[in-house]
């Protein structure tokens, strides 16, 4: 890549703790190393406010482990953040503190919207052919469902040709307090989960999503302050992110191992989401896993992410979604370069 730096970001999550290193043009990134380590970091932090200590170390070892994979790749600059779970406990500088010491540099706790850029611009970095597919039908919805929270943007797709950083005003943003990890610990505590409680977990879903989704379209397309117009799907694409599209995807696939280039603009019907939703709800937590080949620490909350998946299709009226692994790592990686070559 003419012009590229090499760059790492990593993302401090409610799920997961994950690390990108890559050459980046400012516009695009050619993946070097991508990994993802599932700590927990934010569990029982929708109840307590308070950040573990276990799940403080488990992320301090994670945290270690990348600083041995940043240091002999040399990148020209690190940008680390936190989401959701920082946002939520009232604990996180001591976790910060252990954090600034083990990579040099101190995580920026991101405000939900920003997050949302972040993972558009990641989001949008990698479109070709669907751009083309795309044509001038409306905006792109991109949503990012994390352990905590679920972000929520909207924009022309068109912004992504040239890597022009898009204006303030050509997005929408979002970010609601629905997650795989909230919705789980919230909601599903037997096993397998009770329809009762299935079906309370996606009310509040419902409930949470609907006017959010709504409140990103122009007021011409919003049928009410709370709600999306009846009719065609007001999107011209909707692209998924994070662990449970792609794990969702990566069972549909009928994938043993983990396939970072099968599951990459992947696709998934809602028809497809329901099937697989209602087999993992209805089997407990031992079988899920072995559904889940491909990532059996999600089981104990992927019952949770697939309810907001599906929620965000129906209320969204969108019958099918791609499935992007560029995501928020890969927003931070052309943030970064752009403002370290500004």
């Amino acid at each position: 890549m003419k012009g590229s730096l090499r760059l790492a970001s990593l993302d401090l999550g409610t799920n997961s703790t994950r690390l990108l290193v890559a050459d980046c043009d400012g516009s695009r990134t050619e993946t070097v190393d991508r990994r993802m380590i599932i700590t927990r970091l934010g569990e029982g932090v929708d109840r307590t406010r308070q950040l573990s200590p276990e799940a403080i170390e488990r992320a301090r070892v994670a945290l270690s482990e990348y600083r041995k994979v940043i240091t002999p790749l040399q990148p020209a600059g690190v940008a680390a953040v936190a989401t959701s779970v920082l946002r939520d406990c009232e604990n996180g500088e001591e976790f910060l503190d252990i954090a600034e010491e083990i990579l040099g540099t101190r995580p920026r706790v991101l405000p939900g919207v920003e997050e949302a850029r972040m993972s558009f611009l990641g989001a949008v970095s990698d479109l070709g052919e669907e751009l083309k597919t795309a044509g001038d039908a409306g905006p792109a919805l991109v949503f990012d469902i994390g352990g905590g929270s679920t972000e929520l943007v909207t924009g022309d797709p068109s912004i992504a040709r040239g890597g022009a950083e898009p204006p303030d005003d050509a997005l929408r943003l979002k970010s609601v307090d629905v997650g795989c990890v909230r919705m789980s610990e919230r909601f599903l505590t037997t096993d397998p989960p009770s329809p009762v409680s299935i079906g309370r977990m996606e009310t509040y879903i419902v409930q949470v999503l609907r006017p959010a989704i709504a409140s990103l379209l122009p007021e011409k397309s919003r049928g009410s302050s709370s709600r999306v117009s009846p009719g065609p799907a007001p999107w011209s694409l909707g692209v998924g992110l994070a662990g449970t599209v792609t794990t969702i995807s990566g069972i549909n696939m009928g994938l043993e191992e983990y396939d970072t280039d099968r599951i990459h603009h992947s696709k998934l019907t809602r028809d497809q989401v329901e099937q697989i939703f209602r087999k993992l709800a209805s089997v407990p937590l031992d079988e899920r896993k072995k559904v889940m080949g491909l990532e059996p620490g999600r089981a104990d909350i992927i019952v949770g992410g697939a309810a907001v998946l599906r929620v965000v299709m129906d209320v969204a009226r969108l019958e099918e979604i791609l499935v992007s692994e560029k995501d928020i790592l890969d927003g931070l990686v052309i943030d970064l370069y752009r403002r370290l070559t500004a």
